[in-house]
């Protein structure tokens, strides 16, 4: 079709050319470029600034400064968490920025454009002003235009209007960037690139690398805003206790206040966060699966229903012609001449239809067709008009004739077996008459050959272990449907369903999703709406696929899941795409969410436990502060120094919390992260602070103490502290293995060298040398140990949450 229009700058633009080099350039000069980022990430400066300026930096900044003012620097040693937060999570945010990035511009929708004649696919960023970008089912519009050209075109404008039905477009009729093509073909003239556009602030928007929105960083924030606000009241009750009624001077006044202040910040727990959401990134980049939305990792992480289509899925996208099954005998030339023919002249084929392309190469040159009506899911057919040679119609036999005929019978005998069959027909009207496909006389049945993946089994097989239910839900004949999922041993594969069987109404259709598996013959409208009755009984849902009719499911779907050679509409929507095309790497996925989740559970139970203690502590020698001036008697001095929490930390949390934030977790991740982490963490806390004060009490010789006798308060107290946290760490690192074993008697190895010796003892002032305050301080220290372990089981019991983590199986499918 010829089409001339002249374009914004007076040039002519011929839709059969498009742009010549010359106006490419002059476009391109005057800023007429769709110069929109081909993603949205963070630029490096961004990142340093989000981790450098953060709330717990400016905390520790504060104390810091504080403690560098009272001239001690060894007491300081907390400062250099300042740089280890910001310098670990920016190069490991940095490393996940360019994994993200560069398995974009592999994942890239990528438009073909004409330009001087010849028709190129190029980056949506390199399209101009007025170029002639051409469309095939499942493509995405990038930018804003023009219809040109027109072959049964057909637009899916859901993703911006929400309207599921695709509308019918014409030449001349706009088109918006962010739509996508649902059925037929054709061209398009940009008329608005780069932010012009209407779709191209919602797409940088929506492709952001970010660390928000999900459970996991939204308890975390909730638990780092309550902590703030704790730590007002307690910072000023152990300054009025240090400097009023203690009476210390000013330097250990202000020391003993940042020695209670800064363990209240869980300074490392955003830290592992953070990592271990990057660290995943970069796993996963390694197997070429792209996270789209790096909280796609948590959220995979708690599905428990994955609905998956068969094609491109359980099956390899590749087919061959197996068989040409022809009515009668007359019938095998002008069937094979008019699959050639059909085959020829579709411009976008799909997997089928290269199929027969391969098996008919010789166009019989009947000329170009009369009508034409392209494949959409909705009809479940396609044909071509070809005058006087016939009307031919291509599509799903139980579609086009009657279930009762000796054709349909066959066709159904044919898919039991796990073929793809296809009915070539003749019809008595045009393809394009609204009465299409009218009386169709079969002639033929087309059955392909479709390879199952050799990982699927094991895939399947995974996810029942995991207690994940898999739902495959297709578009083809239930029947081989049903044979490829009943042949993979899928539980309920044998038994398919018919969609168009399936009650429409919610509850029912709920009903039927929780009785079956395997369900045949799914429009994509239904497609969408078994995910909503999935997620009505409370399930949160997985939604794989791979071409135009799964687009509408992957949005609703909790997470979506696109093979990187889906249609770039489905690409677009997914959270997750899997570049390698493997249904075999969706376990990792879910395994590297279950790491990400479980662990850090793990490490904010160790860190919060570290600010309930701190706060309660703190809180008990202000109280002691404030009623020594009601009851007339000495008030306590807050036991530590800075440097005394600093090491506290070291093997007890830090270390510890680092290595098993990255550690192997299978554990099914679930909801209520925020009060399940204080279930353990509260009762540890509390336990540790009240018996380290009375560790501390035991001790204390009074205001008139010697420097030794105070040395030797602050050690005892120390002990107590570090014995009962240490069992925190192993209560936390339960189910024991060797590496976590070693993990546990190293840190207690690293304290009995630092209290043993006497370099270490003289630079953190440590003197365990009294035998009674020693012996006071292991005896409290075990009170505490067992009220721990109590504590663990009393609360496990209570909320039913001691369970052995879903093991994995043996080998995960397709490792090497």
């Amino acid at each position: 079709m010829a089409y001339d229009e002249t374009g914004t700058d007076g040039v002519a633009v011929l839709a059969a050319h498009g742009l010549t080099a010359d106006q490419v350039a002059e476009r391109v000069a005057a800023g007429k470029t769709n110069d929109v980022p081909d993603r949205a990430s963070r630029s490096i400066r961004d990142i340093v600034r989000a981790n450098v300026f953060t709330r717990i930096n400016a905390i520790l900044g504060i104390l810091f400064a504080i403690v560098l003012a009272t001239g001690s620097i060894i007491d300081g040693m907390f400062g250099l968490l300042i740089i280890a937060n910001s310098g670990i999570g920016i190069i490991q945010e940095i490393r996940a920025k360019r994994t993200l990035d560069e398995l974009a511009i592999v994942s890239q929708t990528k438009p073909v454009v004409r330009r001087n004649g010849s028709a190129v696919a190029m980056a949506p960023r390199e399209v101009v002003l007025d170029d002639l970008i051409e469309l095939g089912s499942g493509d995405q519009i990038v930018v804003d235009g023009v219809v040109v050209e027109a072959s049964a075109l057909d637009i899916d404008e859901s993703l911006l209007t929400g309207e599921a039905d695709p509308v019918h477009k014409a030449v001349g009729d706009p088109v918006l960037s962010g739509s996508f093509v649902a059925a037929g073909s054709g061209c398009y003239r940009a008329t608005k690139v780069g932010s012009d556009a209407y779709a191209a602030k919602l797409a940088e928007e929506a492709s952001k690398f970010t660390l928000v929105h999900s459970e996991l960083r939204s308890g975390i924030d909730t638990i780092l805003k309550f902590i703030t606000y704790l730590m007002i009241p307690a910072g000023l009750l152990i300054i009025y206790n240090q400097l009023f009624s203690s009476g210390q001077a000013l330097r250990p006044a202000l020391n003993g206040m940042v020695a209670a202040l800064v363990p209240m910040v869980p300074e490392g727990l955003v830290l592992m966060t953070s990592i271990a959401f990057a660290v995943g990134v970069v796993r996963l980049g390694r197997r070429q699966c792209l996270v789209q939305e790096l909280p796609a990792i948590e959220g995979l992480a708690r599905v428990d229903v994955v609905c998956a289509d068969k094609t491109g899925t359980l099956t390899e996208n590749g087919m061959r012609l197996s068989e040409l099954r022809c009515a009668v005998a007359e019938d095998v030339g002008p069937a094979g001449a008019a699959l050639a023919a059909l085959a020829a002249d579709d411009p976008r084929p799909n997997a089928s239809v290269l199929a027969i392309k391969e098996a008919f190469p010789d166009d019989p040159g009947w000329g170009d067709a009369t009508a034409e009506a392209p494949f959409s899911s909705a009809k479940k057919w396609s044909g071509q008009s070809y005058g006087s040679h016939g009307n031919w119609v291509l599509g799903a036999p139980d579609v086009l004739l009657d279930p009762g005929s000796v054709m349909a019978r066959e066709a159904e005998r044919a898919g039991a077996s796990g073929l793809r069959v296809l009915l070539l027909g003749s019809g008595d009207v045009p393809v394009d008459h609204p009465a299409a496909p009218g009386v169709v006389t079969p002639r033929a049945l087309v059955i392909l050959e479709q390879r199952v993946r050799p990982d699927a089994r094991g895939t399947l097989e995974y996810f029942a272990g995991q207690n994940v239910t898999v739902k495959v839900i297709s578009g083809d004949n239930a029947v081989s449907v049903g044979a490829v999922a009943g042949s993979l041993g899928l539980p309920g594969g044998n038994r398919p369903v018919d969609a168009r069987t399936l009650p429409s109404e919610p509850e029912a259709l709920a009903d039927a999703l929780e009785e079956s598996t395997t369900f045949g013959r799914v429009r994509p409208d239904q497609k969408r709406e078994m995910v909503a009755a999935l997620q009505s009984r409370g399930h949160t849902v997985a939604m794989t696929g791979d071409g135009v009719n799964d687009v509408l499911a992957l949005k609703d779907a909790d997470i979506g899941v696109s093979m990187g050679s889906g249609s770039p509409a489905t690409r677009a929507v997914a959270q997750i795409v899997l570049l390698d095309n493997k249904f075999a790497t969706l376990p990792y996925v879910v395994g590297e969410g279950r790491r990400v989740i479980g662990n850090i559970e793990r490490v904010s139970n160790l860190f919060l436990t570290k600010t309930v203690y701190s706060v309660l502590l703190a809180f008990l020698i202000g109280l002691t502060g404030a009623l020594s001036q009601i009851f007339d008697f000495e008030p306590v001095p807050y036991p530590f120094l800075p440097r005394h929490v600093t090491i506290a930390a070291w093997f007890t949390i830090g270390i510890p919390a680092f290595i098993l934030s990255l550690a192997p977790n299978n554990e099914r991740a679930r909801s209520g992260f925020v009060p399940r982490v204080m279930r353990l963490a509260v009762p540890s806390g509390v336990i540790i602070g009240v018996t380290t004060f009375i560790s501390y009490l035991l001790v204390y010789a009074g205001p008139e103490q010697t420097q030794a006798q105070k040395v030797q308060a602050g050690t005892s107290a120390l002990i107590t502290l570090i014995m009962i946290a240490l069992w925190v760490l192993a209560v936390v690192a339960r189910p024991y293995v060797w590496w976590k074993l070693v993990l546990i008697f190293g840190s207690v190895a690293a304290y009995l060298v630092l209290f043993a010796l006497p370099f270490t003892r003289t630079f953190f002032e440590l003197d365990p040398t009294n035998v009674a305050a020693t012996t006071s301080a292991l005896t409290c220290g075990l009170v505490g140990v067992v009220l721990v372990e109590l504590a663990w089981w009393v609360t496990g019991r209570l909320h039913g949450e001691h369970r052995r983590p879903f093991a994995p199986p043996a080998d995960l499918p397709g490792r090497r």
